[in-house]
């Protein structure tokens, strides 16, 4: 059985612009799982320039799962960018010290959105900005050039900006047995073996699979 190599930074031949992300992260607090891929339309490199105002101190995260598919100039705004929002005025004339400093914010009186989560199996589009905190459900959906501001649920299709459900890809009940069957989690032999049934629409089928699989 040949099977990709997940831990590859180009898995495709003479092509430098996709990369699996993993392989190229440097910040201890991106974390990305085996598979999401990076295509930018100059170098997948890029991909931690487009991770903006994430600044250690902070300590928030940007967790990405599994078989993600994130296209060019995906962004994702972190908490860093907040500023105080409770006074008169938003500017942070903190930052530019001398007199100025003494009316630091204490980091409880800065906006914290808490971690940004990607789940498995989902698919950002082309030029779309992810906000802080958010959480994107497993197999959902992001269109092109969106903004998402809040959660968006699995398996749903979302566009615009700010970004609005457009539809669902499953019903509910449908949605309950591929979050139960969780196929991102198998082993990647396992994967490889029913992907006829992963890349169609026959839920059926793969729940069979996957009863059987565990007898």
């Amino acid at each position: 059985m040949q099977i990709p190599d997940s831990n590859q930074i180009y898995p495709l031949k003479d092509y430098n612009r996709l990369v699996f992300l993993k392989n190229i992260i440097k910040s201890p607090n991106i974390i990305v799982g085996d598979y999401s891929y990076y295509d930018d339309h100059e170098d997948g490199l890029n991909f931690e320039q487009n991770v903006l105002y994430h600044f250690d101190f902070l300590g928030d995260k940007l967790i990405i799962g599994k078989f993600c598919a994130i296209g060019s100039n995906v962004q994702f705004i972190m908490n860093g960018a907040n500023h105080k929002m409770d006074g008169i005025s938003t500017f942070p004339f903190n930052i530019f010290g001398r007199n100025w400093s003494v009316i630091t914010p204490t980091p409880e009186q800065l906006p914290f959105k808490g971690n940004t989560v990607i789940e498995n199996d989902v698919w950002i589009g082309y030029k779309a900005t992810i906000m802080p905190g958010v959480n994107i459900g497993n197999g959902a959906i992001i269109a092109a050039h969106s903004v998402v501001t809040k959660d968006v649920e699995p398996y749903s299709i979302v566009g615009g900006n700010p970004a609005k459900l457009i539809r669902k890809r499953f019903t509910d009940e449908q949605i309950k047995k591929l979050l139960d069957i969780a196929w991102w989690n198998w082993n990647i032999e396992k994967i490889t073996s029913a992907l006829p049934l992963i890349v169609n629409g026959d839920i059926r089928k793969l729940e069979e699979f996957y009863k059987s699989s565990k007898a």
